[in-house]
């Protein structure tokens, strides 16, 4: 009996992209939400707690950058290995990704955990915000194997084209953080007031939630693949390959965490209520980017596996259609940040000192929008063509090469409207570099398109 090919590899690829982003983005921006209630709760207790919730996002990006790269190489060599229709290498890599996500898990939270107190105290020096911050960091850190394993099972189901299941594992998770945060941080409902304490319990149980019915999804409905124990066995071939694909998904978000750190240590000179803006920003800014991630993630699979098909005319179809989409999101972002900075910074019960500080800042970085949704559209595509090395160099120079000395080098002028500046000058010069990258790998890209048409492939590319 003959296997029917995949969706990935028949479908039109302008409607296939969208049906696979569509929920990808829904669930994505739900998945922001974590962060986001949490913010908008805490504060409401305090300015101070605000900003221990803002300087805390430093090292939970460290620690989630672990699982996304993870997840990333896990989905993008299943995806392969789908497109290959090479299934017993398909079931090796979902087992060794889970594998992972619980080994890692414990490391990088005991690493973590041991980290807190030092990485709060080079972050402020307000006594008030480096209690908060340690009482919620500690207690996401012990859960920390609740969200890779969330993570991990949303991005199996990814890889074989059900985003909508995918995105159902999100949004239970979200909603229940969104229920239990407002009880646990002001003790509604018999409940004790636990504060910040609170929203770290929320959402560390919202994401076990999430975890045990990722598992329960994949068990019930991905037939695609077997999840037997034996393919949790580790296959030290496949881990390399996870993690040449996957470590510069990790890099690149270990340099923004490196990023934040620097930038909050810059704003610092100037006051802790600007490190309070620079988060409440990035809270928003989760939320615009995740519509383009959403496109991004339905890519990746795609792409990779019409590579292991050796489709050469989907993969530059899906690519078009991509960079089209994420532009018009980033057209509609920057106008939301541009025309409604103040009730944007309202959310987070901003004072008159944060408004006089952040509507300016959100209107400067808000410009560089427009350029980062390529950005990140290209840089998912030399990953999924096993170019990630090129992906974190376009991430090293946005945020290390430029973004950071132009940060510092405008701080000296002891003017902070020019410090925001640095963001959207940062965009424009990694977008021209992430071009000329693109299309120097689209012109030597082992699989062709032929005079005809047809499609043919170059063995032994050189990575």
């Amino acid at each position: 009996m003959a296997i029917k090919e995949n969706k990935m590899g028949v479908e039109p690829v302008g409607t296939l992209l969208l049906k696979m982003a569509i929920p990808l983005m829904f669930s994505m921006l739900i998945q922001a939400l974590y962060n986001f209630v949490d913010g908008v709760f805490i504060a409401k207790i305090s300015q101070e707690a605000f900003t221990a919730i803002s300087v805390s996002l430093v090292l939970q990006n460290l620690t989630m950058g672990v699982i996304i790269g993870t997840a990333v190489g896990t989905t993008s060599t299943l995806s392969k290995a789908l497109g290959a229709m090479d299934y017993e290498r398909a079931n090796k890599t979902a087992g060794n990704g889970i594998f992972l996500s619980l080994i890692l898990a414990v490391i990088a939270a005991v690493i973590s955990i041991l980290l807190i107190n030092p990485f709060l105290r080079l972050q402020t020096s307000s006594q008030q915000t480096f209690e908060y911050g340690r009482e919620y960091l500690i207690i996401c850190m012990i859960g920390l194997v609740a969200p890779y394993l969330q993570i991990i099972f949303e991005r199996i189901l990814q890889a074989t084209g059900k985003a909508m299941l995918s995105t159902i594992i999100q949004v239970t998770g979200a909603l229940i953080n969104i229920i239990l945060d407002p009880i646990m941080i002001f003790g509604l409902f018999g409940f004790p007031k636990m504060g910040v304490k609170g929203a770290a319990i929320a959402t560390v149980t919202a994401q076990a939630f999430a975890a045990i019915l990722g598992l329960i999804i994949n068990l019930k409905f991905n037939k695609e693949l077997s999840f037997k124990l034996k393919y949790l066995k580790p296959d030290l071939e496949i881990i390399k390959k996870i993690f040449e694909i996957g470590l510069s998904s990790a890099v690149m978000i270990s340099i923004t965490s490196v990023m934040l750190f620097l930038a909050n240590r810059i704003l610092r000179t100037f006051s802790e209520t600007a490190i309070a803006v620079l988060g409440a920003y990035f809270k928003i800014q989760n939320f615009i980017f995740m519509t383009v991630f959403g496109i991004n993630q339905a890519l990746i699979p795609i792409v990779s596996y019409n590579y292991g098909a050796k489709k050469r005319k989907r993969i530059d179809d899906v690519i078009k259609y991509a960079v089209l989409y994420s532009f018009i999101l980033m057209v509609i972002g920057t106008l939301i940040v541009e025309l409604l900075p103040r009730q944007l910074l309202g959310m987070f019960s901003a004072n008159a000192d944060m408004m006089r500080i952040g509507i300016p800042a959100f209107r400067i970085i808000g410009l560089s929008f427009l350029f980062a949704g390529i950005d990140i559209i290209l840089s998912s595509t030399f990953q999924s063509l096993g170019k990630p090395l090129r992906a974190l160099l376009i991430s090293f120079i946005r945020q290390m090469v430029v973004l950071m000395p132009v940060m510092y080098l405008l701080s000296l002028k002891r003017n902070l409207d020019l410090v925001w500046a640095a963001f959207p000058i940062s965009e424009v010069i990694c977008l021209i570099v992430c071009l000329t990258l693109f299309f120097d790998m689209m012109k030597n890209l082992s699989v062709k398109r032929t005079d005809d048409n047809k499609i043919d492939c170059l063995e032994n590319e050189s990575y």
